[in-house]
């Protein structure tokens, strides 16, 4: 029998985010009740998460809880009122501090943010008797392989992070595997390379790029151009997300969530300028600490226990996210 959404509630944590958003359209679509929390700080604007909401506000199986996912009482009370309905669907936690160079300035919010708030919903999820726990965890977990030519395989050392960032996530993966084992907790925690795609956070290379040098200004480039990343369009994560939510076979599993390619910082300002017919003004700057070389996804695993396929490259990718942004600065969808 297939997977049913329409009789499950999930708890989508950073739902009003560039995935979360995503993902709660994709929920909603499938009929899946969708309880979202997110505290829309100041990290970007927070007007851009209210705006990624707005379609779904008055849906009647849409509810939105503006929490801290620290504030554990407030956490709780949404448990209380909540628990027999995600019993039945299970928690989706891709609220976090985000971002490598940020976590370097103020390592303390990162701890508590992406490990105490884990932590609660965990704990959350033991107490009422919630099974399902996907986790959104990430490619810095794997430190800085410079020279391994060879992609990330999830079973490699992770205990070598190079930013609080990484550190936090590399935890949450720990402390979920601890709430699996004692406590019967049912994770996927997954391993996202990258993501893009309409909708993106305006601090994230593509983005930022794009608007810059649309508008004529210097782009930021950290390094000689040769750092190599895995771009992962939005809608490949998707589908990604929704098989891990359908996926109960084991009680706990890491996957890559990639693309499998690579492509250089000056490949993707070339891709960008071309798309844009636009040329870049480059501002040029020396690699940041806690920054990597090199991301790479092996989705081998992905591929074989979740069907996961990736279809949308880079050179198809940024057209789609371009269509993207030219609409949102011309007004035709939400700023």
């Amino acid at each position: 029998m297939s997977f049913q959404y329409a009789n499950k509630t999930f708890l989508v944590t950073g739902g009003a985010g560039f995935i979360g958003s995503h993902l709660v359209k994709q929920l909603l679509e499938r009929e899946a009740a969708v309880i979202c929390i997110d505290d829309f700080n100041d990290f970007y604007d927070p007007q851009i998460k209210e705006e990624n909401l707005r379609p779904f506000a008055k849906h009647p199986k849409f509810q939105l809880h503006k929490t801290d996912i620290r504030d554990n009482k407030a956490l709780t009370e949404i448990f209380e009122t909540h628990a027999s309905a995600l019993q039945q669907g299970g928690i989706v936690h891709l609220a976090a501090r985000a971002g490598v160079r940020p976590s370097l300035a103020e390592p303390r919010l990162y701890l508590e943010t992406n490990v105490t708030g884990t932590l609660n919903l965990a704990e959350l999820a033991r107490v009422y008797g919630i099974r399902k726990f996907v986790f959104a965890s990430s490619s810095s977990v794997y430190g800085d392989c410079a020279g391994d030519a060879k992609p990330f395989i999830e079973t490699q050392d992770i205990s070598k992070p190079i930013s609080p960032y990484a550190s936090t996530k590399a935890m949450g993966e720990s402390l979920l595997h601890t709430y699996s084992h004692l406590h019967g907790l049912q994770v996927v925690a997954l391993r996202f390379f990258t993501v893009y795609g309409p909708g993106q956070r305006p601090d994230l290379a593509i983005h930022k790029f794009t608007r810059l040098i649309d508008q004529g200004k210097a782009i930021p480039v950290f390094g000689d151009g040769t750092t190599r990343r895995d771009y992962t369009y939005i809608d490949d994560i998707m589908q990604g997300v929704l098989a891990s939510i359908e996926y109960d076979k084991t009680p706990y599993e890491i996957f890559n969530l990639g693309e499998s390619q690579t492509t250089s910082l000056s490949d993707l300002i070339q891709c960008i300028e071309s798309n844009l017919g636009k040329t870049a003004i480059i501002n040029r700057q020396p690699m940041q600490p806690g920054d990597v070389s090199i991301t790479y996804a092996d989705i081998s695993k992905a591929k074989k226990i979740l069907g996961y396929n990736p279809t949308t490259k880079i050179p198809e990718g940024i057209p789609k996210f371009m269509d993207w942004y030219n609409a949102y600065y011309q007004g035709k969808v939400p700023v």
